[in-house]
């Protein structure tokens, strides 16, 4: 798997250095080369991402996550260039994936297993701390009480009087019964008193039956072993299937096993290995440095007729004596900069020099059956460490013994340059200095601020979903759709991408939000029940990242005052940077934006978080993995033009098309325990709810599908009709509204 993504990767950056050379001038060639390169990346990372989880070498593994990571970065800087040449979020590659015989599915960017397995025991830990600070202060509760739902006085009497006549009808269904089995007692009792006189005619009358029966159950089977082929049903040898997936779920933790074992091995071998090289060659290693740097003073002064000034340690010390470049090296780049600046050319990517640095150093080791880490690399890395080590220390000597042959050979003394200090003090001053954020709170401890934001609501618990959970489908005619000039609507499964990109994979990983293109906001546009609040909390399950709750319905009331709206913004900051990865969420974040507040709302005061939001992402930094996430219903209510400004990246998550609603009708009833037969009708459910959202659907399967109904499945298969009454209550997404978040 290594060897195929290395593979793979020796020849995209081939082809990526070629077209550097001579880039495409046309937006649409342009397109299809990103694109291109954009899914040979992301099948990389498939290969990659995998090859790090099971690998159990431990040199092997630093090596692959140096690439790993810089894969991920380089998808990422793609995914900008193909936006800024498109001005849309919103890519299609079907026609791509045909070219280059790919599935939909594997065009689907994994979540790294890392990002939560190499921290396990601190949300394990951190868990545990919040569910203590929520049983204190008595929150635990609250939380798990469902809200209650208003209800009017006729529907009161109409639940009552349903009610009453379910319990009518039972005593009548009970008393119908009884009369039922009377009379079957009696026609049985009539039938053992009447003899069969004629044998050989009930004989004929059971083998027809009987043949009726066998004939029907042999072409029922013969049907399903024909759909099962033609791969429209599912296989209903599932046992097998299911042994199988315990067999790799088993060797994949025996792998994890072996991987810590390893990795306590490695980590004692660097200490042990360093402390032997110290001691055998740490001699020789300060002879030969102090050796060269004499022969350098010596050159120096047969070539100018003095003993050079040794380099500062602020510079590097003896360090840079041997690696200066001449100045026709460091000016021979200089003159091809300017030239074709009109003309198009891909941004320079701060990921490719990692990827080929990975690249290089790939070797098959198929040899060595016990993946045990190789000490004569753990001698190279930590013999550079010893010489650096060692070259402060003979720095300070060299130094010592270069003032005492000044003195001694040229009388030279050494003169303190006072003047020169304070030009370069007051040379720092002129410089500009960027505003640091004020520690309001520096004797309080991490602890005390993060029980503070607990109990007051602030801080709190995500709930455990995965992306994967969010169903949706891919666009089969996105480019089809785009050549007769028809905008298509971006579907779920595109939604999930962006999720991934711009707020898991930057999260998730500090390199990647370092140097890849940074996202500090998003905001999540829909109608109600999309999954928008789904997705937020996917980010935090996905990354282990704490949530903020910065709603205007939630902190209204609390830190009243610019002091104290100050003093919360600062701690919900201070914690974030300290336990980052960390998301804020601004939930209905069009009332911070108001056009104009609504009388019922003026006492919230919606738009407390107006001016300072822009203040807040302007302090964040790309070493700070913090993400803020804005989500509204209602976006048209907001002022445009302030929420565009905050927010870097809008998402439009549109209701389900046809193919998700399918996939969605279908994995929904069965998680729910329901049983997919011929009965239920799954393609009528997805073109009756068109227009119907994620939310309302799920809604839907849970009020059918009982604990009784779930009982009764053999007796009584599921129908598509059984979900119809539930729908008809229910309001669809009409095309108007969704027409009005296009426009706004």
């Amino acid at each position: 798997m290594w060897g195929e993504a290395q593979q793979a990767l020796s020849c995209l950056l081939e082809g990526e250095s070629e077209k550097a050379l001579e880039p495409p001038q046309d937006q649409v060639v342009i397109f299809q080369m990103l694109a291109t390169f954009y899914i040979k990346y992301v099948q990389i990372f498939r290969h990659l991402e995998n090859a790090y989880d099971q690998i159990v070498h431990p040199q092997k593994r630093i090596l692959i996550r140096q690439v790993l990571d810089a894969v991920m970065g380089r998808i990422l800087e793609l995914k900008n260039e193909m936006v800024e040449l498109e001005f849309s979020e919103f890519h299609y590659f079907d026609d791509i994936l045909q070219d280059l015989k790919l599935s939909p599915e594997q065009l689907d960017i994994p979540i790294p297993k890392y990002f939560l397995k190499e921290k396990m025991e601190v949300l394990r830990e951190r868990e545990k701390i919040l569910a203590r600070i929520l049983a204190n202060a008595g929150l635990e509760t609250l939380n798990l009480k469902l809200p209650l739902k208003v209800m009017s006085l006729e529907e009161a009497v109409k639940l009552i009087q349903i009610s009453e006549r379910a319990r009518q009808g039972r005593l009548r269904a009970v008393f119908m019964k009884q009369i039922y089995h009377q009379h079957v007692r009696e026609k049985q009792t009539r039938l053992r008193v009447e003899k069969i006189t004629d044998v050989g005619s009930a004989a004929v009358q059971i083998q027809k039956l009987w043949r009726s029966f066998h004939q029907s159950r042999t072409a029922a089977k013969e049907k399903e072993d024909e759909m099962v082929f033609l791969g429209m049903d599912p296989s209903p040898h599932i046992q097998g299937f299911n042994n199988t997936l315990l067999n790799a779920q088993k060797v994949k933790f025996l792998r994890y096993e072996v991987q810590e074992k390893h990795e306590e091995e490695y980590q004692e071998a660097l200490v042990t290995i360093k402390t032997n090289l110290k001691m055998l060659e740490g001699p020789d290693i300060r002879e030969n440095l102090q050796d060269q740097i004499r022969h350098w003073f010596i050159e120096c002064r047969n070539i100018t007729g003095t003993f050079p000034d040794y380099p500062k340690e602020e510079e590097g010390g003896s360090a840079i004596i041997f690696s200066e470049r001449t100045p026709q090296q460091v000016c021979i780049h200089s003159s091809l900069q300017n030239e074709e600046e009109e003309r198009w050319k891909m941004a320079p990517s701060l990921f490719i020099p990692a990827i080929e640095e990975g690249n290089s150093k790939y070797e098959d080791e198929s040899w060595n059956f016990l993946q045990d880490y190789d000490p004569e690399m753990i001698k190279e890395e930590k013999r550079k460490e010893l010489e650096s080590e060692i070259r402060v220390q003979v720095d300070e000597l060299m130094r010592q013994e270069l003032k005492n042959l000044k003195l001694a050979v040229d009388r030279e003394k050494e003169v303190p340059r006072k003047a020169k200090k304070k030009k370069e003090k007051k040379r720092g001053k002129k410089g500009k200095r960027g505003k640091k954020e004020k520690d309001l709170t520096p004797d309080r401890t991490l602890d005390s601020l993060y029980k503070e934001l607990v109990e007051e609501g602030l801080l709190i618990r995500p709930l455990k979903v995965q992306l994967s959970e969010y169903i949706g489908e891919f666009c089969y005619l996105g480019t089809t759709l785009r050549h007769i000039a028809i905008e298509p609507m971006p579907s779920l499964s595109d939604v999930r991408q962006l999720i991934t990109l711009y707020g898991i994979l930057p999260l998730g990983s500090q390199t990647v939000h370092e140097k890849a293109p940074l996202v500090k906001t998003l905001l999540l546009v829909g109608p109600s029940g999309v999954g928008k609040k789904m997705l937020v909390h996917a980010i935090c399950t996905e990354t282990g990242a704490n949530l903020f709750n910065l709603s205007s319905t939630n902190i209204a009331g609390k830190y009243p005052g610019k002091t104290g709206l100050q003093m919360m913004i600062h701690m919900v900051m201070k914690v974030a940077r300290l336990l980052q990865p960390s998301v804020v969420w601004i939930g209905e974040t069009e009332k911070t934006f108001y056009k104009k507040i609504p009388k019922v709302e003026k006492e919230m005061e919606p738009r407390r978080l107006k001016k300072q939001l822009p203040k807040i992402i302007k302090l964040m930094k790309p070493e700070d993995r913090i993400l803020i996430v804005g989500t509204t219903k209602r976006p048209f209510e907001a002022d445009i033009k302030p929420l565009c400004k905050v927010y870097q990246k809008i998402i439009m998550i549109p209701r389900p098309d046809y193919a998700s609603r399918f996939v969605l009708w279908k994995q929904v009833i069965e998680q729910a325990g329901g049983n997919i037969t011929k009965s239920l009708n799954i393609s009528c459910l997805s073109k009756i709810t068109d227009g119907f959202t994620q939310g309302q659907i799920v809604q839907v399967i849970k009020s059918i599908l009982t604990d009784r109904r779930i009982r009764l499945q053999k007796q009584k298969a599921l129908t598509a009709v059984e979900f119809i009454t539930s729908l008809a209550r229910m309001d669809p997404v009409y095309k108007e509204e969704e027409e009005s978040f296009k426009v706004s």
